[in-house]
């Protein structure tokens, strides 16, 4: 591959490659027939040998990992079982995002298949905030519960399970979120891959991979005492994976190892799922109903599913994601269906306004320009989008970003989201002093804090960021995967290409760099996008199209006609119309 140079794009990047390809690499496309393209794409992945590769491409569910080999595993299921000899009242507390929600319709669906019912408790997000809290503690006592499982959250409990301890309750955790500098809370079992005393080596787990876990575990101790000798028919877990790639694709957990795993096969059960709050929200996204496994894509699940069950928990319609996930009455799910449909649409409209807010403030305080982290607040700001908002600053600016609601009382909630490089957890720990609770992992944190402490917050975050980060990390940067000649952009790339699917975070999409192509036929679409055609000296053609870069610079430069560019993007196969054609997603282009 080609230098790629420290030119800037069209859009202010500089291209990177993700990996540099050595000649094992393209001695193993060779030897499995795939295309030399591919290479450096196996390099990325660490993909060293043929067997690996196959072993990537063909994900099976018999290679994950034992559940025993999770710490306290053994001491959840000893009490699950006790709990359902004697007939226990057992609860599920989950929290109100996607998987919070699926890990709790899971745990909710298989114990219904052994004839128990559970009772699910979602928080309200604005009035009790997130995780167990003494009160919601105090409420399952009085209603008679003897166990609780807590599903992606509870590792930070610490009060809230010490008094459910002292309330006669025994608690089962079950998170995948970073425990606490303090250590672990007072539990019956705490089951975490990321505790720091666990050796399981999986740790890319998503809150409703670790439910799922518990119940593989409990589900073959119950086999092994023939527990469904009698009336109770053994559980299909295979039907469960679909909640599982679900809450996993809407969690951006990694699409590496056990999750890759769990995702490939879930996305199988997803596309023709049985459940009919999925098949309702299905129908609202405008998902075509019985596809096959890629014709559900995680783009679909992750940017049409994801945010309509989201979209309750944000805007104080917390447990509408659960109901919506676990309900069975077909006319109730449709009804729910259609509130978050409303929902996400308010959402998308609070988090509209709030975010051209926090970008006139980034603009009129020069902080792109003068500082390494972005913090920004205001009063009267939805704490549900603030998240979303964090999100949308960091594609901006390439910034890790905290974007914080001002209440009443003068506490600040935030959220951030950060850069790759950059290990936002790590950082807000050592600025604890300043904060009134937090929590979360590299990627992503909830925090709070006084207001009037902000900008002593936002000074001393973007110090800490200077201080252990070179300044290059916070440089705008495209990666990219490989280059490729207009020739090689055919349908045989293309199915070579699906075979690295299911695509997402730690397994993103690859991106092609195609070199000095012309751009032709050029038009506009909805005053937004642009579609074209790149062509070669030799006569290959392409048709490639660029979404939502109008107005802006890169809509400029594809607009104009028989330009050389070099362009970056993703090469797919576009089904329009019973038609199909290879086409080019474009991301960015430098001129060439």
């Amino acid at each position: 591959m080609r230098e790629l140079g420290e030119k800037r794009s069209l859009t202010g990047k500089i291209w990177r490659w993700r990996a540099e390809e050595t000649p094992s690499y393209q001695a193993i496309t060779r030897q499995l027939g795939l295309d030399t393209a591919l290479a450096p794409l196996l390099a990325g992945r660490s993909l060293d040998s043929p067997e690996q590769v196959l072993e990537f491409f063909s994900p099976r569910l018999q290679r994950l990992a034992d559940p025993d080999a999770l710490m306290d595993m053994d001491k959840a299921v000893d009490r699950l079982v006790r709990a359902l000899q004697e007939n226990e009242k057992i609860a599920v507390f989950g929290d109100y995002d996607v998987d919070g929600a699926t890990s709790s319709a899971l745990l909710f669906h298989y114990f219904r298949s052994l004839g128990v019912t559970l009772r699910v408790y979602i928080p309200d997000r604005l009035t009790e905030g997130y995780g167990p809290s003494p009160a919601a503690m105090e409420q399952l006592a009085k209603e008679g519960i003897g166990l609780i499982i807590t599903v992606d959250c509870g590792i930070s409990a610490f009060q809230a399970l010490q008094s459910a301890g002292q309330l006669g309750m025994d608690v089962i955790v079950t998170d995948h979120h970073q425990p606490s500098v303090d250590g672990l809370p007072e539990a019956w079992a705490v089951i975490n891959p990321n505790r720091l005393d666990d050796t399981f080596p999986h740790k890319e787990l998503a809150g409703v991979g670790v439910a799922f876990y518990l119940v593989m575990a409990l589900n073959r101790r119950l086999r092994s005492m023939e527990w469904f000798e009698g009336e109770i028919q053994e559980p299909d877990l295979k039907n469960l994976l679909d909640l599982v790639a679900l809450g996993t694709i809407s969690d951006l957990a990694k699409l590496v190892g056990l999750n890759r795993v769990l995702v490939h096969a879930g996305m199988k059960v997803a596309s023709q799922t049985d459940k009919p709050g999925l098949q309702a929200l299905y129908r609202l996204a405008g998902v075509p109903a019985e596809q096959d496994i890629w014709g559900l894509g995680v783009d679909q699940i992750g940017f049409q599913v994801g945010p309509r069950i989201n979209a309750g928990g944000r805007l104080d319609r917390g447990s509408l994601g659960y109901e919506l996930l676990a309900g069975q009455d077909s006319q109730r799910v449709e009804e729910i269906a259609q509130i978050l449909d409303a929902s996400n649409r308010e959402r998308r409209e609070i988090e509209k306004t709030i975010l051209d807010e926090a970008m006139a403030i980034v603009q009129q305080r020069n902080l792109a320009e003068t500082r390494m982290g972005l913090v920004v607040a205001g009063e009267n700001w939805h704490p549900g989008v603030v998240g979303i908002v964090a999100s949308r600053l960091v594609e901006k600016f390439h910034r890790p970003a905290i974007v914080a609601a001002v209440d009443r009382e003068g506490k600040a909630k935030a959220s951030g989201r950060s850069i790759p490089g950059v290990d936002l957890l790590g950082t807000i720990q050592t600025l604890h002093g300043m904060l009134l609770n937090f929590g979360g992992h590299r990627a992503a944190v909830g925090l709070s804090m006084a207001a009037e402490r902000l900008e002593e917050f936002a000074i001393a975050f973007d110090a800490r960021l200077r201080h252990t980060y070179p300044a290059e990390t916070f440089w705008p940067l495209l990666t990219v995967d490989s280059e490729i000649s207009l020739a090689q952009a055919d349908r045989r790339l293309v199915e070579h290409i699906q075979r690295f699917q299911p695509f997402g975070m730690g397994n993103p999409e690859p991106i092609f760099v195609l070199h000095g192509v012309k751009v032709s036929f050029t038009r506009l679409l909805n005053e937004r996008h642009v579609k074209c055609v790149l062509t070669d000296e030799m006569g290959h053609r392409l048709e490639a199209i660029a979404f939502r870069c109008w107005p802006g610079l890169l809509g400029e430069g594809l607009l104009k006609s028989g330009s050389t560019l070099d362009v970056a993007g993703v090469i797919s196969l576009n089904r329009f119309r019973g038609e199909e054609r290879i086409q080019m997603v474009i991301k960015d282009a430098r001129l060439g």
